[in-house]
């Protein structure tokens, strides 16, 4: 199974000037030398923030296109999505083993949303097979909104706390690294957010 992200977060989209005022940093009327370097720095604490806590929940948290690479289905009759919320499927499509590709209609499978484990689902028994040798691909779109206001307020405040950090530790480094652990107060605004998961992940 492999899950890629089509397309990253707009750069406009990312709350910048809110990430300015909750550091309290001054508002410039004029960008000024250096300027262009802390918005850089501002912006990729924000991103490893986002990374992070959507690494930490499962939960995908502004939206944005995602394709789901699978060469078996998890069930026959429906396969879970590996994030959420998921707010629709764009195509399925599969592949052979020369490459050639075959779109599923949309009237055979269906969105079954779910705040942790959503699932895509057959319409009749079971999902089409995918050919020996070859791979299904889901496009889907996961994320709670295109907009920062989009978010849960706890959600929202986390991103805060933990791009804060990164951005004040930017020059050392520390807490960048896959798999750091979070902060108590941002562990504690995302606890509600984690996918318990139950029989070892296998499906409902």
């Amino acid at each position: 199974m492999i899950l890629t992200e089509l397309e990253a977060v707009a750069p406009q989209a990312l709350p910048l000037a809110g990430l300015r005022a909750h550091l309290r940093l001054p508002v410039m009327a004029e960008p000024g030398p250096g300027d262009a370097e802390e918005a850089q720095a501002l912006e990729g604490a924000l991103r490893a923030a986002l990374a992070a806590i959507e690494a930490r929940t499962a939960k995908v948290l502004m939206g944005r296109p995602f394709r789901l690479g699978l060469s078996h289905w998890r069930g026959g009759g429906a396969q879970p999505l590996p994030v959420a919320p998921v707010s629709g499927i764009i195509a399925l499509v599969l592949r052979s083993a020369d490459d050639t590709a075959t779109t599923v209609a949309p009237e055979s499978y269906r969105l079954e949303q779910d705040q942790h484990r959503p699932r895509l689902v057959a319409r009749g028994v079971l999902l089409p097979s995918i050919p020996r040798g070859g791979r299904a691909e889901i496009d889907f779109t996961a994320g709670f909104g295109p907009d920062w206001g989009d978010l849960p307020d706890d959600l929202a405040r986390a991103v805060f706390l933990l791009a804060a950090q990164y951005f004040e530790e930017r020059h050392g480094g520390a807490g960048h690294a896959a798999g750091a652990a979070l902060p108590f107060g941002v562990e504690a605004l995302i606890a509600r957010w984690r996918t318990v998961r139950l029989l070892g992940g296998a499906a409902r």
